[in-house]
């Protein structure tokens, strides 16, 4: 069953950015590539770094803490093809973004 969740804004979130939210307690990293929406676990399974906090280049985000990348449209880890982070269905509806953590 879904339980989507409105996360932001659609302008919170401009197109090449991460933001970090708190969604039913869980930390949710979302990124907005080329205007479409992505949401990943926001904590980094490394060491905790927070994701939503990391460098986004083109769909790609860099952990500010230790360096790890990840494909923010399928959570995959960029150098280990056993690695891949949880992520969460993400849609918009009007100028809400909205995830369902419950997925």
């Amino acid at each position: 069953m879904s339980n989507w969740i409105r996360i932001a804004s659609v302008e919170q979130c401009p197109p090449g950015n991460a933001r970090e939210f708190v969604v039913a307690d869980r930390i949710v990293a979302l990124f907005n590539v080329d205007g479409e929406f992505h949401a990943l676990d926001g904590v980094c399974p490394h060491q905790g770094g927070p994701l939503g906090k990391g460098k986004l280049v083109g769909c790609i985000v860099t952990c500010p803490w230790h360096g790890w990348q990840f494909d923010v449209r399928t959570g995959q880890h960029q150098t280990s093809a056993s690695l891949l982070h949880p992520r969460f269905p993400v849609k918009v509806e009007g100028e809400s973004v909205l995830v369902d953590v419950d997925a």
